[in-house]
């Protein structure tokens, strides 16, 4: 190369990339947060309601499902026990053993 900068790609830098406990413990925490939100969009839609509606019913904005459904936040339990009230739901929080490897 003469006088170019490489970049590398996104998929380049995470193959070179250490992922440390700090980066698998983000991951883990990110999908978490997404999982939940397709859960919540899944049923919101199985009963045919509006993110409006749900706020409405879960004492939240709009917005709120919305950055929720996106995985956009950090859910504390008094929110995710609203969440799962406005869609019919219970909420069980349970901690298990981790799987074999992680």
């Amino acid at each position: 190369m003469t006088g170019e900068t490489r970049r590398a790609g996104l998929a380049e830098a995470r193959r070179t990339r250490p992922v440390t406990a700090e980066i698998r413990e983000e991951y883990a925490a990110t999908r978490l947060r997404y999982e939940l939100g397709v859960a919540v969009r899944t049923r919101r839609i199985e009963l045919g309601l509006s993110q409006e509606e749900v706020g409405r019913r879960a004492h939240m904005t709009q917005s709120a499902v919305a950055r929720f459904e996106a995985g956009g936040t950090v859910p504390s339990l008094p929110v995710l026990d609203r969440l799962a009230g406005a869609l019919q739901l219970d909420l069980r929080v349970e901690m298990t053993p981790h799987a074999a490897g992680t």
